[in-house]
């Protein structure tokens, strides 16, 4: 049926619904599952209790005869005196290098010359040969003098006399630790940014302030973490110098071995916790030398090792309450 002019058509009103909106449930996200990484873990736990047990309860390591030679004053003294073989060295050799990597730098071609060939010459020989050939050098020089090149001397000693063995591991150490540490060095250097070199010389500050106060500084922030290899290298090869008579940690262990042969076994082990001690303190305190060089180029420092826990725990936490809460 036709509606009359000027009238208007209304469209149907929909049907109301008399049913309410579902309701939106909550749903946790599932972490994804990782079947290897569990795998992979489950079996490096086996294998590391396993490892476990064999040290605890395999008789040939001689546990109590370990407790008993782990403070004798034999071992002692010989770890005094790889102490002291380790720092006179690295302070020596980390010296000697700094010398090296700015002669290497230097403008001078006969000192880029005579710092290349000294770290090319000491990088290639063995240590033990450098410590046989010092300990022999008396049959080479019997006396050593100062004086005017090629001409008269002033005074001159036996060189027998002052190279005792102390001498002698210490020199050996620091030769071959001073090559190292100069491409350590060198290393360090060049990592500063250019800007830095350019910005020091713009402000007319002299050579010598600029390397001290500005270059090297910033330089530590690389040299520290390589160094320290160098370091815990350093201690580990004091146990070389037992070759030239001096028994430090290692030879005293080893003349302890001779003397009674059914330990050597429990001296070895004694050995190795010392070193593992020694390595872990210089680790120690390279986490925190490091942690004091970063301030000003990181936002924030690297958490220390109690911040760590803290952090740990207070997350777990707080995963067991959401837990809890589900």
């Amino acid at each position: 049926m036709s509606e009359p002019p000027g009238a208007t058509a209304t469209l149907p009103e929909p049907p109301a619904t008399t049913e309410p909106p579902k309701a939106l449930t909550a749903q946790r996200v599932q972490p994804l599952r990782r079947p290897g990484r569990w795998i992979a873990t489950a079996v490096v736990l086996v294998l590391v209790a396993q490892f476990a047990h064999g040290l605890v309860t395999n008789p040939f390591y001689q546990w109590d005869r370990w407790s008993y030679w782990f403070l004798r004053p034999t071992i002692l003294d010989g770890l005094l005196i790889t102490l002291e073989v380790a720092a006179y060295s690295a302070v020596l050799g980390l010296f000697g290098g700094v010398l090296l990597a700015l002669a290497r730098l230097s403008r001078s071609p006969v000192l880029r010359a005579v710092s290349w060939t000294y770290v090319w010459a000491f990088r290639s020989i063995p240590l033990i040969i450098v410590l046989i050939f010092l300990y022999n050098f008396s049959a080479l020089y019997k006396t050593l003098s100062v004086g005017i090149p090629f001409g008269p001397a002033f005074f001159s000693f036996d060189e027998s006399k002052l190279a005792t063995d102390m001498v002698v591991a210490v020199v050996g150490l620091s030769l071959n630790e001073a090559a190292y540490a100069a491409e350590v060095v060198r290393g360090g250097i060049l990592s500063v940014d250019q800007g830095q070199h350019e910005a020091a010389a713009a402000l007319g500050l002299p050579k010598g302030y600029q390397f001290r106060r500005i270059v090297f500084p910033q330089a530590l922030r690389s040299i520290i973490p390589n160094y320290v290899n160098q370091l815990i290298g350093l201690i580990k090869g004091t146990s070389l110098v037992f070759y030239v008579s001096l028994l430090d940690l290692f030879g005293s262990a080893q003349t302890m071995g001779s003397t009674y042969p059914g330990d050597i076994v429990p001296l070895l082990l004694v050995v190795t916790v010392w070193y593992l001690i020694l390595t872990s303190v210089v680790s120690v305190i390279q986490f925190y030398v490091e942690r004091y060089y970063a301030r000003g180029a990181t936002r924030s420092l690297p958490p220390t090792p109690l911040q760590k826990l803290r952090t740990g725990l207070t997350d777990l936490r707080a995963r067991i309450r959401r837990e809890a809460a589900v």
